[in-house]
């Protein structure tokens, strides 16, 4: 582990930050320098085209029928609609130069802000092999990537014992775990979803045993934050003979661990229907309308330290935050797994004017807030709430306490993996400026130790 010296603002950082906004001021001085009131025309269509999109979005998830069909057509149409009045009043050289400027702003405002803020990753140590581990492996997870990757066979050469599930048989996963503990397990592992990962993860926490995460989901959320191979999920094997040890939290919800998130409200509403699995997008579509206009399912509340929110329409609690709570961004995930807190995003969507809101303003939107503690209660006035634990659904009485569990869980991973992908930081245009002209500061020297260390 290598010490931290201070250093002043990465310099790229810093020449990174002031390009940004030099591309910022030139997208404006091409809206200026556009003939006549061409400028103004362009600023204001695109406002007009993405409140018009985000306004149609709404529409085609809140309503049945023909405002739906409605919201359809303007999603389509209002893009069509402002490049016909750009080429009409011969103002798309203007609006192009324009885009361009501001897209180039924005990718380097992003990656000076990245450099500026290079989190210190998690520390991993040195740690005994296991002699005795333990796989628990899901065939039909991932699409069968079980079988496609050969795992069964690897770990076994590796000296695992593989106890496969039977797909046809409701099988209790933390119960299979336990009986390998009983039987001598120095080491629990996972080749499925995250919502296995967290059952025996659960047990692994329970007897301080090292967990090994398996990439052999669909999604593999845990995985990809701990920077480990989501491609080839017979590389997380290598951690048997050539592993070091991380200490990360487990997330609580109603006295059961959860390793990503927990949801509350709309997801949670949704995941709990019978015909969701076989058909996710057309049951979320169904079943929107009524959740989001409150015909169906309960408003919820949440409270945390000091701060108290009413009637949200959905809750995502999340083991330690994400990087990036962006509701328009995807691919988010968490810089560090061992920071102790809970993340928070409360969404509160009523009429099409906030769901505009949200697609122009992001998190600054009224209707989201994005929030952390060690502890938050959600509630509601039904007497039981349903809730998605890992993708998994459930039902809770009410009200439910979430928490976090600091460093419950040690986790082996190998020392050789690529590492977790960049996290986008959340895009503030004062935090560019003051990056760009503001005095250098000390920062710490960061090591991030799943993907190797970085140094200021």
């Amino acid at each position: 582990m290598s010490q931290s010296k201070p250093s002043g603002t990465p310099a790229r950082a810093r020449l990174l930050a002031r390009v940004a906004l030099a591309c910022a001021l030139g997208a404006v001085v091409a809206l200026v320098a556009a003939s006549g009131p061409g400028g103004l025309l362009v600023l204001v269509v695109g406002l007009a085209g993405a409140a018009l999109t985000a306004v149609g979005t709404w529409w085609v998830l809140a309503h049945h029928g023909t405002l739906r069909v409605a919201g359809a057509v303007l999603v389509v149409a209002a893009p069509m609609a402002l490049l016909v009045i750009y080429a009409r009043a011969d103002v798309w050289p203007a609006a192009l130069v324009a885009l361009a400027l501001w897209a180039a702003a924005t990718l380097c405002a992003r990656s000076a802000l990245r450099g500026a803020r290079k989190p210190r990753g998690m520390r991993a140590v040195a740690c005994p092999l296991p002699r005795h581990p333990v796989l628990i492996m899901n065939p039909k997870s991932g699409g069968g990537k079980v079988g496609r990757f050969g795992l069964v066979e690897k770990a076994e050469a590796l000296g695992a014992r593989v106890v496969l599930l039977d797909a046809a048989v409701r099988t209790d996963v933390a119960a299979l775990a336990r009986q390998a503990v009983a039987g001598g397990a120095d080491l629990l592992g996972v080749a499925g979803g995250d919502g296995t990962q967290a059952q025996v993860a659960e047990v692994a926490a329970e007897h301080d045993l090292p967990f090994l995460v398996i990439s052999a989901g669909t999604r593999n959320h845990l995985a990809m934050d701990l920077g480990l191979d989501r491609d080839d999920p017979s590389r997380c094997l290598d951690a048997l003979t050539d592993g070091e040890e991380l200490r990360i939290d487990l997330g609580d919800v109603g006295g059961r661990a959860f390793v990503n998130t927990a949801s509350f409200g709309v997801y949670a509403d949704i995941v709990q229907r019978p015909e969701y699995r076989d058909a996710k997008a057309g049951t979320a579509l169904n079943a929107l309308p009524d959740l989001l206009l409150g015909y169906a399912g309960h408003p919820l509340d949440a409270a945390l330290d000091e701060i108290r929110l009413e009637s949200q329409q959905a809750l995502l609690i999340s083991n330690n935050p994400y990087a990036a709570p962006e509701p328009m961004t995807t691919g988010g995930r968490r810089v560090r797994l061992d920071l102790g807190v809970l993340g928070l995003l409360g969404i509160r969507v009523n009429n099409a004017a906030q769901a505009a809101d949200i697609a122009l303003r992001g998190t600054r939107a009224t209707g989201l807030q994005v929030l952390t503690s060690r502890r938050i209660v959600v509630g509601s006035d039904a007497e039981r709430i349903p809730v998605a634990v890992d993708g998994e659904a459930l039902t809770m009485p009410a009200p439910v306490t979430c928490s976090i569990r600091p460093g419950a869980l040690r986790v082996l991973v190998p020392k050789h993996r690529p590492g977790a992908p960049p996290a986008t930081p959340p895009m503030h245009w004062r935090d560019v400026l003051t990056l760009a002209f503001g005095r250098p500061r000390p920062t710490p020297a960061t090591e991030d130790r799943t993907g190797g260390a970085h140094t200021s």
